[in-house]
């Protein structure tokens, strides 16, 4: 039998994740690793796959590899997830910070709970006007550590999030680099409920954490809601958001550990 490599399967809110402590370096071709492991039915299924790498600057590297074998800068539910994994391992303590390729991320773990410190969020546009099907749709963009777009809708049932959605993701506003999408509609003044498109997916998921973050900070200025806003997953679970400084929090689930032969 071949050598079994350790994995463990987290959920933050329906976004799941495949977490592998790399710090030997036993994984070599990362990317099209990713693609087998995330596939859902060929192998262990899931969103992106989690990478624990050393690093010289924080606690350890978050590495992320979306299900398509791309890297993306940055994941919020990926970083409660692994944070929650490296307090669990004794890799770090409870208060923590990891390098990302969009710097370095504050973590505080509270038995399943996970508070995650985001990086400043910048490149915020309005006013965007994108035309799909003989209909006008208004745009924001921001990017929280990825790049996402934002449209207020009034109802999320009807919208068509996945055509719309990867419409808008390869859109010329948004090129070289692309953009994750996300619907959102006002509950009341404290709560949004979202859908999100994520880029590296190229699906809908059930929950995004930049996604529900840059919601919550679109929806502060636009609706002039105030902190913490509660964001309502498609999963049905719910996030809370901090505008100033800007912190995710929410639940995660430890959902299985296993071993892949390679």
């Amino acid at each position: 039998m071949k050598a079994g490599l350790e994995f463990y399967k987290y959920s933050g809110t329906g976004n799941d994740f495949v977490i592998i402590d790399n710090r030997k370096k036993v994984l070599k071709n990362i990317f099209k690793f990713a693609i087998k492991v995330c596939d859902r039915k060929n192998g262990v299924g899931a969103d992106g796959l989690l990478l624990i790498e050393n690093s010289k600057v924080a606690d350890f590297k978050m590495r992320i590899i979306n299900s398509d074998g791309s890297e993306a800068e940055m994941c919020g539910n990926g970083a409660r997830c692994i944070a929650h994994f490296a307090f669990f391992k004794k890799i770090a303590s409870k208060n923590m910070n990891f390098e990302t390729k969009a710097g370095i991320i504050d973590a505080y773990v509270k038995g399943s709970y996970v508070k995650v410190k985001l990086t400043k969020p910048r490149s915020f546009r309005q006013g965007i006007r994108i035309k799909y099907k003989d209909k006008d749709y208004e745009l924001f963009f921001i990017n929280t550590g990825v790049p996402h777009a934002v449209i207020f809708v009034d109802n999320l049932e009807n919208i068509p999030v996945e055509e719309l959605g990867r419409y808008i993701r390869y859109h010329d506003e948004f090129k070289p680099a692309g953009t994750n999408v996300n619907f959102v509609k006002i509950i009341n003044e404290k709560e949004i409920a979202i859908r999100t498109y994520e880029r590296g997916v190229e699906a809908e998921t059930l929950s995004c954490g930049t996604g529900s973050t840059a919601s919550a900070i679109i929806s502060s200025f636009v609706r002039n809601m105030q902190e913490p806003i509660i964001v309502r997953t498609k999963g049905g679970e719910k996030l809370k958001v901090y505008l100033s400084p800007v912190y995710l929090e929410g639940k995660v689930k430890q959902i299985f550990k296993g071993e892949l032969l390679i």
